[in-house]
């Protein structure tokens, strides 16, 4: 790999929102109010969801003092801030909406791309490098993708960028297991992935004796709360990798739902 870390995730993000605006742009008003997996969210929730992201993380880089009131405003409300923030931003009329997203998320990659190396950005968990903030917009764009794209009957083609997903999902393995009071292992895991291009993937030492091996894409949606486990091709080795993949959990905030089988 050559360049900064960042610069490759980002060229991936531009290439996975870009792949999401194309399906939401021509969409009917009626379309966007099109109910999605996610309960109580149409299109148009889904999309205001990573426009309120996308312009919290430019917050946090611009204006870190500012961020940090917000957040602690946000989490002393009785509703969820997340759910309120993309009520709120479902009002708006889909033109209005769709051109906030494009220029909020113009506007973080600029800043992103300009980000020191090596210097953190303020975020609701722990603080993030340019590339892993980057990283996790890639991974909650690609998840809500995928949620448009199963309102609207369609299926996406899989693509190698959910190797980010796979990253950010092996990354936060610990997090998973204290998101839900639990101790983490102190054994590191194996895991190799098959990407869609037929790629293989690894984290971890190779000699570890508990490991994780499979499909690309079935981990990353396991990662996102997207699947039940049986409904995926991912296999583990080792009680510790058993328990994980029933718990992963790639983004921020309370533990995920648990996906219910598919018939």
């Amino acid at each position: 790999m050559t360049g900064r870390v960042v610069d490759e995730v980002l060229a991936d993000l531009v290439a996975e929102t870009a792949e999401l605006d194309a399906r939401v742009a021509g969409l009917s008003e009626p379309q966007w109010r099109s109910p999605t997996p996610a309960e109580g969210w149409t299109i148009a929730h889904q999309i205001a969801h990573l426009s309120w992201t996308d312009r919290a993380a430019l917050l946090a880089m611009e204006r870190p003092d500012e961020f940090v009131e917000q957040v602690a405003a946000l989490f002393s409300s009785e509703s969820s801030p997340v759910d309120a923030a993309a009520d709120e931003g479902a009002r708006q009329p889909p033109a209005e909406l769709l051109e906030s997203w494009r220029s909020g998320r113009q506007a973080l990659h600029s800043a992103l791309a300009a980000w020191p190396d090596g210097e953190r950005i303020r975020w609701f968990g722990p603080p993030m490098s340019p590339a892993s903030m980057a990283t996790a917009r890639l991974m909650e764009t690609w998840a809500h993708g995928l949620d448009v794209a199963e309102a609207l009957g369609e299926s996406p083609e899989p693509t190698d960028r959910i190797r980010h997903v796979c990253h950010l999902g092996v990354r936060t393995r610990d997090f998973a297991y204290t998101l839900r009071g639990l101790t983490p292992p102190t054994e590191p895991f194996r895991v190799e992935l098959v990407g869609p291009s037929g790629d293989r993937w690894t984290w971890g030492p190779a000699d570890a004796t508990q490991s994780v091996s499979g499909d690309a894409y079935g981990f990353a949606l396991l990662a996102t709360r997207r699947r039940h486990r049986d409904d995926v091709d991912v296999h583990v080795k080792g009680a510790d990798a058993e328990q994980w993949l029933d718990i992963v959990q790639a983004f921020a905030g309370p533990p995920g739902d648990d996906p219910e089988r598919r018939p």
